[in-house]
């Protein structure tokens, strides 16, 4: 009986954490002040970088999307690097007069090709001003002069910018849809407490000059992933409140959700990868307790076979962390103009406990595939 109280304190205790968690979400998600655009003339030379790997299919619209931009064309420069694609995606990006095109080529194997990319093209652009996206991407023609706008207003040092997933096909991407808002707010909310924790190199801005103030990418190089989060952490130390986030719906970019289990595995092993490098143990704490949550709730269940006990509090657990995360994703889902994903929570929560335990042991050991190739 003993035993059977402290566990019960142990799984009160977590729950009781979780749920002060999504609270401090919540207060940071509020604190983020909403950006309303002013139409002032923009004086800032951006460039703007893509690195590019096997994207014929998608890669002309995001060219055309960004060249497209409600932006004096004198101060952008769109510079597109292909990775050493083996279909038609340099061809496509050749075709465009306006697009300055980067061909990587690396002799020897590396890890993180996509550093490398970004990297080179950072050493070859002009602007004051360097914004990164994807290949798959869309936005709105306001995008550039809203995430301009924010920095001449604000002289912050990076911002973080809104994605959000679109154009679903099925049940599962409706689901990763909902997921993904969660995370994008969670990046929102912990920017707004002054504590930044991630982003979306999709949808991200910086300084080239701070950039290379903290060093660029030394020290995190030799890890595939990273190019946004681990950068935001190298900036929060450094610049301590210059850390913005882009609070403005013309400010989103778009794109696609992952068609199938697999992919969508790869992806987010990739993702949890980067947590062995933070800096920041404060985010170590956090994710290592949002995980032992999600833990304690499956083996309360388990519990629930032996006494009744465990099975009361697993379904305490759920009801917590359902209410918490409505509660944050209220707000999260209203700024994205999805609301309707919000029938999906319930569904969402108990895939997500599942999925959070394996990510967490499975992106931290081992390989994974990030577009055909196998990297850690």
């Amino acid at each position: 009986m003993e035993i059977l109280n402290v566990l019960n304190y142990i799984s009160a205790f977590l729950t009781l954490g979780y749920a002060l968690i999504v609270v401090s979400f919540i207060r940071g998600w509020h604190r983020l002040r909403w950006y309303k655009r002013t139409e002032q003339k923009h004086v800032t030379p951006v460039s703007i970088i893509v690195a590019a790997r096997n994207e014929e299919a998608n890669i002309a619209k995001t060219i055309e999307d960004l060249l497209a931009q409600d932006y004096d064309p004198a101060l952008v420069e769109v510079i597109f690097i292909d990775d050493h694609s083996t279909d038609g995606t340099a061809r496509i990006i050749a075709s465009y007069p306006r697009v300055k095109l980067i061909v990587l080529n690396e002799d020897k194997a590396l890890n993180s090709y996509k550093k490398k990319a970004i990297q080179t093209a950072i050493g070859g652009a002009s602007g004051k001003l360097i914004i990164t996206t994807d290949a798959d991407c869309r936005m709105h023609p306001a995008w550039l002069k809203t995430i301009v706008g924010f920095y001449e207003e604000n002289d912050y040092k990076m911002i973080s910018s809104p994605v959000l997933y679109f154009q679903e096909k099925s049940f599962f991407e409706r689901a990763q849809s909902l997921e993904f808002l969660y995370l994008i707010g969670l990046g929102a909310s912990t920017i707004g407490n002054g504590k930044p924790s991630t982003c979306n190199g999709a949808n991200l801005a910086y300084e080239r000059e701070a950039f290379y103030e903290v060093g660029g990418f030394k020290g995190i190089d030799d890890l595939a992933s990273g190019d946004d989060e681990l950068l935001l952490h190298k900036m929060a130390s450094h610049y301590g409140n210059k850390i913005g986030f882009l609070k403005n719906y013309d400010a989103v970019v778009y794109t696609h959700a992952k068609p199938t289990v697999s992919e969508f595995i790869q992806q987010r092993k990739r993702w949890a990868s980067k947590s062995t490098r933070y800096k920041n143990k404060a985010i170590i704490v956090l994710g290592v307790g949002v995980w032992l949550f999600n833990l304690s709730i499956v083996l309360n269940f388990v519990g629930g076979i032996f006494s009744s006990v465990f099975f009361e509090m697993a379904l305490i657990q759920l009801l917590v962390k359902i209410i918490a995360e409505f509660l944050f994703l209220v707000d999260v889902t209203k700024f994205g103009r999805r609301r309707e994903l919000l029938y999906l929570l319930p569904v969402l929560n108990l895939m997500h406990i599942v999925y959070i335990i394996f990510i967490g042991i499975a992106g931290n050991s081992g390989k994974y595939n990030w577009k055909g190739r196998m990297v850690k």
